[in-house]
């Protein structure tokens, strides 16, 4: 698949050089017809007049071979201007160099694995790829309109120009290995085509979309999504709680997206039952438990050290990626 796609790169090359073996087919041809030449003058009359290296006929021509002779000029003119303004483009226009890197990104997404796909770049979507980045989660950005600029502050390895709602263009962007989706277009509507596709092409993965209309959260919730975020009511909730309790929802700012080695909030999938007096995460690794969530997805904080963890439910622990890890072999 890949060679394939590095080779359709040359496929004007391999146009031209297809019109001028039809070009020497049909002077050779034509030569044999009209002059009654044999195989090998015809073949050399037509090579001579393709290349115009000026040397003697085979023999006069007739005036029906000086008027093919002329359309067999014409036409190779021709060819050589569509081959000059191909190499022009490809190579002085760095066409060439775009395409090149455009496949080697394909090839790089194919091979990627519970990544997530970003569809829409705008303020959302830059928002969410770079804590994304920081936390070193590899992602891949859906935008039809333009190109990342280099101004972001942060690097986007992986992107697609083209548009999230065609299935196709996320195949292309590994919605198959993919372990979640995040819609942030400016439609609705969109979003709602968006998860719809993402939900059949793969069932299991997690959904977030964004949505602008109170209207639109029930219906991409029946269409798939597993959240719909509606960053105008969260942006006017977060300002006033900024006034209520400013050093909390910094903090819990903080815990949410500053996330580095040294401090982290992490998942764990419970394997066993127990207690956490049993457990006793903080004594053997220093993780501290903010809370736990069970299969019906209630959650409870800041449990009680009786609490009892059962097979399947997450923790929500906090700190650094060695004790987190330590925590993981635990549970």
């Amino acid at each position: 698949m890949y060679l394939l796609k590095r080779l359709n790169l040359f496929k004007g090359l391999f146009f031209a050089l297809l019109l001028l073996c039809g070009l020497m087919l049909m002077g050779t041809f034509g030569y044999m017809l009209i002059e009654k030449y044999n195989f090998l003058e015809a073949v050399y009359m037509t090579v001579i007049t393709v290349a115009s290296v000026g040397f003697n006929e085979v023999r006069p021509l007739t005036d029906s071979g000086r008027i093919f002779t002329i359309f067999l000029i014409l036409i190779n003119l021709g060819l050589f201007t569509y081959f000059i303004t191909w190499l022009s483009r490809y190579f002085f226009d760095l066409e060439f160099i775009k395409k090149y890197k455009k496949i080697n990104m394909e090839n790089k997404i194919e091979h990627l694995n519970n990544h997530v796909i970003i569809c829409g770049f705008g303020r959302n979507g830059k928002e969410s790829a770079q804590i994304l980045f920081n936390n070193r989660i590899p992602f891949v950005v859906l935008e039809e309109k333009k190109e990342p600029g280099a101004d972001l502050g942060f690097e986007v390895t992986y992107y697609i120009k083209g548009d999230a709602t065609n299935d196709q263009v996320l195949l292309e962007a590994g919605i198959k290995n993919a372990r979640a989706l995040i819609s942030t277009l400016p439609v609705d509507a969109d979003n709602l085509f968006v998860v719809l596709s993402a939900r059949q092409l793969n069932p299991a993965m997690t959904i977030i979309s964004r949505a602008s209309q109170d209207s639109s959260v029930n219906k991409l919730k029946i269409a798939g999504a597993n959240n719909v975020i509606m960053p105008d009511k969260i942006g006017g909730a977060h300002m006033a709680t900024l006034i209520m309790l400013p050093d909390v929802v910094e903090l819990l700012s903080l815990m949410s997206t500053k996330n580095n080695t040294q401090f982290r909030v992490a998942e764990l999938k419970a394997q066993k039952n127990i207690s956490l007096d049993e457990l006793d995460l903080w004594k053997k690794t220093n993780c501290t438990i903010l809370g736990i969530k069970d299969g019906a997805n209630n959650y409870t904080m800041n449990p009680p050290a009786s609490f009892q963890i059962h097979p399947g439910m997450s923790i929500i622990v906090m700190g650094s990626d060695e004790q987190i890890h330590e925590a993981r072999n635990i549970v």
